[in-house]
């Protein structure tokens, strides 16, 4: 079996990593779960068409996006000045998606274009300020390289807190409210900013070559074909994320046990993340990677075929598919880290990548509204409907479109492999 020969830069204690993941779990507030509710409550409660919605949608994340790379260049300037001004980029990036958070859930009602708008601003307001401080915390653990199996530790207890997060802003809404939940997300960001503070900086280890301090990531070919397979992955992933509320409501005709359902989800992968980041050390980050794809597929495709009464079914298939979730939750983070670092640009750039890797994962969910919402209206079918043939449209585009997208990942991951040989060593 081969191994890295990457130093780790400190032992990584479950105080260092409690430390370091904390600020994920409010952070994913204003990811996974905020594109699962947002779109069925503005569509079922406040009314959105689903065009409009869909478009605004695809807009607002669009703009989002191509600013993520100018918030990676953003966090480089603050991570060389050290520790206390990227906290600060963190702390105010953290309060501004506070508020944003608060507001979404606030539209002005009777109007279409007023709503649409307040969603739009809104938003932009969340996202943005989320993006400025997700880019600052995967940095400050990604600069630290170590060896395959010691990063898949690492983002394995930042992508922990993340699911931990989920399942609580998947449920809380439910619970307490929206109101509520926006004040136990300011809580949340503030413990963790805490715990970042107090942090400790560990060595970073040298550059293993020459970097420009400007370089594009672009110029990285490793980074290019490792942002493929992301993308391809995540597009796969937002869909089902995008239309569950709708699959659950209209298809399964079972809207009270989305909670649960999600709980299944969530719960999986949380519980799945030891196993990953065990296979890491037995087979290598991208050979494991892609049994979580095999398993992701396997576990998802028969959906197009489930219907009401099929409940049990699907909670069987949250399980599998969740527990599967956990390796895409860890491992490409881990093979970006190594990316990076045998770049050179380690302890000095990381923020070019991240901006980058966050503007992907931003248009994989702008895709994944801004093209499966308006399809699925010109297919006929509408939110609360009752057409076969509109809630066939809905099962095929939430269980099969996204299986042919994982195995076109798988594809591309296996071909990479063979041009990067370390993504295979353990």
């Amino acid at each position: 079996m081969s191994h890295s020969n990457a130093t780790n830069p400190l032992p990584l204690s479950w105080r260092t990593g409690l430390a370091y993941g904390g600020l994920a779990a409010p952070l994913a507030f204003a990811s996974l779960p905020l594109y699962v509710s947002l779109p069925h409550h503005y569509a079922s409660v406040a009314g959105a068409p689903l065009a409009g919605l869909g478009l605004v949608l695809l807009a607002t994340r669009g703009l989002d996006a191509i600013l993520d790379p100018a918030l990676g260049r953003l966090a480089d300037r603050m991570l060389r000045q050290g520790k206390l001004p990227a906290w600060r980029l963190a702390a105010l990036g953290s309060l501004l998606m506070a508020l944003g958070f608060f507001a979404i859930w606030h539209p002005p009602l009777g109007s279409e274009a007023a709503m649409l708008g307040w969603l739009a601003g809104s938003l932009l307001l969340c996202t943005l300020a989320y993006s400025a401080v997700s880019i600052v915390h995967q940095a400050w653990g990604t600069r630290w390289g170590g060896d395959p199996a010691w990063r898949a530790r690492v983002t394995a207890w930042r992508e922990g807190f993340t699911l931990a997060g989920v399942l609580l802003a998947s449920v809380l809404p439910t619970w307490i409210g929206f109101d509520a939940t926006s004040l136990s997300l300011a809580w949340g960001l503030a413990f963790g900013l805490a715990g970042l503070y107090f942090l400790k900086t560990p060595r970073v280890p040298p550059p293993l070559i020459a970097f420009a301090a400007e370089a594009s990531p672009w110029r990285d070919a490793g980074f290019r074909r490792l942002l493929t397979v992301f993308m391809l992955n995540g597009v796969a992933a937002a869909i089902p994320a995008t239309l569950l509320p709708f699959f659950i409501s209209d298809r399964l005709q079972a809207p009270q046990l989305q909670p649960l359902l999600l709980l299944c989800y969530f719960g999986a992968a949380a519980l799945g993340l030891p196993l990953w980041v065990k296979s890491v050390r037995r087979w290598g980050l991208a050979p494991t990677w892609r049994a979580g794809m095999v398993m992701s597929v396997i576990a998802f495709c028969v959906t197009p075929w489930l219907g009401v009464g099929d409940s049990m079914a699907f909670t069987v298939i949250c399980l599998a598919s969740g527990l599967a979730l956990g390796a895409d939750l860890v491992l490409p983070g881990a093979l970006l880290t190594g990316v990076i670092h045998e770049s050179g640009a380690g302890g000095r750039s990381e923020g070019r990548y991240l901006g980058w890797w966050s503007c992907a994962t931003k248009l994989n969910l702008a895709l994944a509204a801004g093209l499966a919402l308006p399809l699925l209206s010109v297919a006929g079918y509408v939110s609360g409907g009752s057409d076969p043939a509109g809630l066939q449209a809905l099962a095929w585009a939430y269980g099969g479109l996204p299986c042919l997208l994982k195995l076109a990942a798988l594809a591309v991951l296996w071909r990479a492999e063979r041009l990067h040989p370390a993504w295979r060593l353990t």
